[in-house]
């Protein structure tokens, strides 16, 4: 069975992610995952891992593609 995150791969998200009582949108492109964690890349070369549990939501960024176009 595909995992939640496997549709978003290579697209532009946005995710909230929640750390304590924090709160957070970050924008950027899910790379892939394993069991526990995202990869996820903010900017144009900083990738990040977060942990599956920290995602509240993912979400289309309608900004990327107003800014591409």
């Amino acid at each position: 069975m595909p995992s939640a995150y496997a549709s978003w791969v290579g697209q532009s998200v946005v995710l909230q992610v929640a750390v304590g009582d924090l709160r957070v949108p970050l924008r950027g492109v899910i790379l892939g995952e394993s069991d526990s964690a995202i990869r996820f890349r903010v900017g144009d070369a900083w990738d990040i891992d977060i942990y599956k549990p920290m995602i509240l939501a993912v979400e289309q960024d309608n900004w990327a593609s107003i800014v591409m176009n």
